[in-house]
């Protein structure tokens, strides 16, 4: 296993890794829709919910992957109403590549963000 941080994103303020890669995989640890230098969070969920895939792909990019080798997402949502703009901005930002996803409803999330993105994706040199 290899353990990625990159520079580009806050290191995790909790006892967790950012990012691990084992056997030609990366592993992301949730991702909140915090701008990676300012640490706040745009208001309104199509803001929050673009933030957290840049997050992603930024850290998706250091380990050596891209946006069109993410197999699956995760994503936490307290307000299941949101859905409809959550996957506006989602198929805008993927374009013809759709992921294995799944959305699970949850009762909050920390620092009152409106989601949290779980992602695996494909480490390109492994294909």
């Amino acid at each position: 296993m290899k353990i990625i941080n990159t520079p580009n994103m806050p290191t995790p303020a909790g006892h967790y890794s950012m990012c691990i890669e084992h056997k030609g995989l990366l592993y992301l640890a949730g991702q909140l829709p915090k701008h990676p230098v300012t640490k706040e969070m745009p208001e309104g969920i199509k803001a929050q919910t673009k933030q957290a895939l840049e997050n992603v792909l930024r850290i998706v990019e250091e380990g050596g992957s891209s946006l069109d080798h993410i197999i699956q997402m995760r994503i936490y949502i307290p307000d299941i109403a949101l859905w409809d703009e959550v996957n506006e901005v989602y198929g805008q930002f993927f374009g013809d590549h759709k992921p294995v996803r799944a959305v699970i409803p949850c009762r909050e999330l920390h620092f009152g963000a409106l989601l949290e993105i779980e992602t695996i994706a494909a480490v390109k040199s492994d294909l």
